[in-house]
């Protein structure tokens, strides 16, 4: 086995990692990494002095925003490893060039998010510990775990092997980080769709949504990833990918759309308490209108449509628009699921007339939300320059 190619370090290497091209733009993005990771660093100080006084979660609204990064990492992740798995799992050839960097990204996505859900849970160690000592066969959120847990060791020797050229092992090690992915992530829209006592949530739709906005989700990426990779000049077989991909992206938002129309009609239909009253408060909202539709779906939708999926560079600026969407996407399914109020709790021991839960994320949760995006800025800088990312003459 050549080690050699899996991390071809020398001293070359090492000293190339120090430097890059001086442009405005890549300057500008090494200012904000550097923020943004100070952001991170600040906020988890304040935490491990304040533990959760230090963010605005209660009794009635105990999930906030870390999990709704959280979600957002692990989608992306989940995303990334799905279209990575047509090219090399499938062999569909237009999605063959992407292997190696989709699954990097996927890697980055899901300790992003892991590292997210640490300052979240408190005791991560413990939780870790505990996991394996009392395994929890009936909890979807013990599944959740550990089925990311072995998605994750699974998509690192998919890359371990692509990144060496051993296409047969990297072929059978990503088929199983699919399935597993597949399992994990449907199976965190159970960890919603499970909640009996938020009928807004439960039922069998998260598990269905959660696959089919990855791959949204993992689209959007690809065009920021490729985007940023060839600086806006792609050579014809790049050019040729994204376009595929773009038609692909066209197909999976109208049939995200048709979802989301029928979530809400099934929900607002016959007002059922605590699920039409919220769905209709949630579809009104500007998150909604604005975040999820507006940025997340229908910009995007609209400029594939329009130019039949050949406006790659403009598709490329509308990523942003959608990944911004898809945080909204997770923020509003975090905290809209927590609108109600549990009444017996909110009545007996705090005497309130009932009324919407409210919930504003602190300042320290938004810095440790939003840094962790530099955390996978600076992950994704040192894998481009420790590994070769690009595609050979045969698509590997």
């Amino acid at each position: 086995m050549n080690f050699k190619k899996i991390l071809p370090y020398n001293r070359h290497t090492f000293s190339s990692f120090f430097s890059f091209e001086r442009t405005p733009l890549n300057v500008f993005m090494l200012m904000l990494t550097v923020g943004l990771v100070g952001f991170l660093l600040y906020g988890i100080s304040v935490y491990l002095q304040h533990g959760h006084h230090a963010y605005g979660v209660t009794r009635q609204h105990p999930w906030g925003l870390l999990i709704a990064m959280y979600v957002f990492f692990v989608v992306s992740s989940t995303g990334l490893c799905i279209m990575s798995s047509l090219g090399h799992v499938f062999n569909i050839k237009a999605f063959q060039i992407i292997g190696k960097r989709a699954i990097i990204g996927a890697i980055i996505a899901i300790l992003t998010g892991f590292l997210v859900i640490a300052f979240e849970i408190g005791h991560p160690v413990r939780m870790v510990i505990y996991n394996v000592l009392t395994p929890g066969l009936t909890s979807a959120i013990w599944w959740m775990g550990t089925l990311y847990g072995m998605y994750l060791f699974f998509i690192i020797l998919e890359f371990f092997f692509l990144n060496n050229g051993n296409h047969k092992y990297s072929k059978i090690f990503g088929l199983a980080g699919l399935i597993v992915g597949l399992a994990a992530h449907s199976n965190l829209g159970a960890v919603f769709g499970f909640l009996v006592a938020r009928p807004i949530a439960n039922g069998v739709f998260f598990p269905l949504y959660f696959i089919l906005s990855a791959m949204v989700t993992g689209s959007y990426l690809l065009f920021l990833i490729y985007g940023w990779r060839y600086k806006m000049k792609f050579p014809p077989e790049v050019k040729k990918f994204m376009v595929t991909l773009a038609q692909v992206l066209g197909l999976l938002l109208a049939i995200l759309i048709f979802f989301e129309i029928w979530r809400a009609l099934t929900a607002i239909y016959g007002m059922m308490p605590e699920r039409g009253d919220i769905a209709i408060h949630m579809i009104t909202s500007k998150n909604f209108l604005i975040g999820e539709f507006l940025l997340g779906m229908l910009i995007p939708f609209v400029v594939i449509v329009y130019s039949r999926g050949r406006a790659i560079k403009t598709l490329v600026y509308t990523s942003i628009t959608g990944m911004v969407g898809i945080f909204w996407m997770r923020y509003d399914l975090v905290h809209d699921t927590q609108l109600a109020p549990m009444m017996p709790l909110k009545i007996r021991e705090y005497s309130l007339p009932p009324g919407l839960v409210e919930y504003t994320p602190t300042s320290i949760e938004w810095m440790i939300a939003i840094g962790a995006i530099g955390v996978s800025f600076m992950m994704y800088y040192t894998a481009d320059k420790f590994f070769n990312l690009d595609h050979d003459a045969k698509g590997h």
